[in-house]
């Protein structure tokens, strides 16, 4: 990845990860490589089984690393931010040298540790006796609340994700198949991003599985298709949205399907009208659930109202039932409820808004009605 942002963006992150382990009393946060390593150091080192961890005290920060890795973090944001490079090779214990001062200064020393952690670096941290918190819950203030600069990137990655969809009608054509379609927008994403995260061409029954890729099924006049794309920007930031498109005119559409339509359209709209500051992520699912709920679809409503969104494609705030989360100025997120009628056919809309102080700005703004697709549709 590049780095998107100047140093003091960095230092200053780094800064107030440290305020706040001292504030919560934990000795330490220890962050494997991910979306956590991105956010601090602008790094998307990978060392694969070889334990690699940020190690941030109130007073002290390092970074642990294979030898092999250390010259790239020496060059990059940790050795400019004045993080301290500790390389290992085999035979050396690169866990002690990560939390071994850490242990002798307490011996009951509570440890944050990254919620992508693999498994076998969390038991052998916990086998020192550190007591481990995941640091998602201890850092997400700082996590959670994106800056201008980061919004700026957010919205670039809307803006080119909404490009692909513009595109979209003159893809769904009448005998072609779900994989043809999804190779084209493959190209069509790497126009604007570096990385695809993922493709959903769901028509017809298809588009009632929320998580379907794509197959062989060759689309058919009248079939009603989920497009939810997304990817990843050279800054690390990610794209997500979710159009619905109909293959022929939108007259062709069963009434049925354009009456749940209406009430999916009505939901989320509700869910862009009340995402704001103030507001729990738990009542916001609410509103937006209550609408299909009462509408009689409530049993084909069947994921969360949304999940957030940054250097992860998901990531906390969840809009889920039940978060008592109050949502805050600067967080972002997805709204994208959904009608799934198994066997049948399915539909969802979905934009990511950033919260401002009284109210959301949705970063995509292609039309959410439903989009009539085929020969000629489409730029």
């Amino acid at each position: 990845m590049t780095v998107p942002f100047p140093l003091s963006t960095y230092t200053a992150r780094l800064d107030a990860v440290a305020a706040l382990l001292g504030q919560q009393h934990i000795d330490a946060a220890v962050l494997t490589p991910g979306a956590d390593l991105r956010f601090l150091l602008a790094s998307d080192i990978d060392t694969h089984e070889r334990f690699s961890a940020l190690v941030i005290t109130p007073t002290t920060r390092r970074i642990v690393v294979p030898a092999v890795d250390a010259g790239a973090l020496r060059d990059g944001i940790a050795g400019q931010a004045g993080v301290q490079v500790v390389p290992w090779t085999d035979g050396q214990d690169a866990l002690e040298l990560a939390v071994g001062d850490i242990h002798r200064h307490a011996a009951d020393a509570t440890v944050a540790v990254s919620g992508e952690m693999p498994a076998n670096h969390l038991l052998n941290l916990q086998a020192r006796g550190l007591r481990t918190v995941n640091a998602t819950a201890v850092l997400r203030d700082v996590f959670m609340v994106k800056d201008a600069s980061e919004i700026a990137e957010l919205r670039r990655a809307g803006a080119a994700i909404d490009e692909v969809h513009r595109q979209v009608p003159g893809l769904l054509r009448a005998g072609r198949t779900e994989r043809e379609v999804a190779g084209d927008l493959e190209k069509l994403i790497l126009a604007g991003h570096v990385a695809v995260d993922f493709i959903i061409v769901g028509s017809g029954p298809h588009g009632a599985d929320p998580h379907h890729d794509y197959s062989d099924r060759i689309l058919e006049e009248g079939d009603i298709v989920v497009i939810d794309i997304g990817g990843a920007l050279d800054s690390g930031y990610h794209s997500d949205c979710t159009r619905t498109y109909i293959v022929g005119p939108v007259d062709a559409a069963r009434p049925d399907q354009a009456e749940a339509y209406r009430v999916l359209r009505r939901a989320q709209q509700a869910g862009l009208d009340a995402a704001k500051p103030g507001i729990t992520a738990g009542a916001l699912d609410t509103i937006v659930r209550d609408i299909i709920v009462d509408a009689g679809y409530g049993r084909f409503y069947t994921h969360r109202t949304g999940h957030g969104i940054g250097l992860s494609g998901h990531e906390e705030p969840f809009i889920i039932a039940g978060n008592e989360l109050t949502l805050e100025e600067g967080m972002t997120f997805s709204v994208e409820p959904g009608i799934y009628v198994p066997g049948d056919w399915g539909a969802r809309i979905e934009d990511i808004v950033v919260l401002t102080a009284d109210g959301c700005e949705p970063l995509n703004v292609t039309t959410r009605d439903l989009v009539a697709a085929g020969a000629g549709e489409g730029s």
